[in-house]
């Protein structure tokens, strides 16, 4: 299992580093752990890497869990109809 730490930023600025970082774990057949624990900031952007990330991940048959959501970030979710597939239904 991979572990990534999404940091606390997901604001506008550094959605192009979320890219980078989620990048090398797209592909990769084991398991991957997004940790939410520290994210403070979200912006639309970066919701939208997520969302795409573990969509496509999901559709090539490949596991991806998000840990750790910040009440903010599963509002966010809520509001852009994500909670589904970034497996937040039952976060509160």
């Amino acid at each position: 299992m991979a572990a990534v730490d999404l940091g606390p930023d997901l604001g506008i600025e550094a959605a192009a580093q979320l890219k980078s970082l989620l990048e090398p774990h797209l592909k990769t057949r084991r398991s991957v752990v997004l940790s939410a624990d520290d994210v403070s900031r979200i912006h639309g952007a970066s919701m939208q890497l997520l969302y795409a990330f573990v969509r496509e991940r999901t559709l090539s048959g490949r596991k991806t869990r998000l840990d750790g959501a910040d009440p903010k970030l599963v509002a966010a979710a809520r509001t852009l109809g994500m909670t589904e597939t970034l497996g937040l239904e039952d976060a509160r």
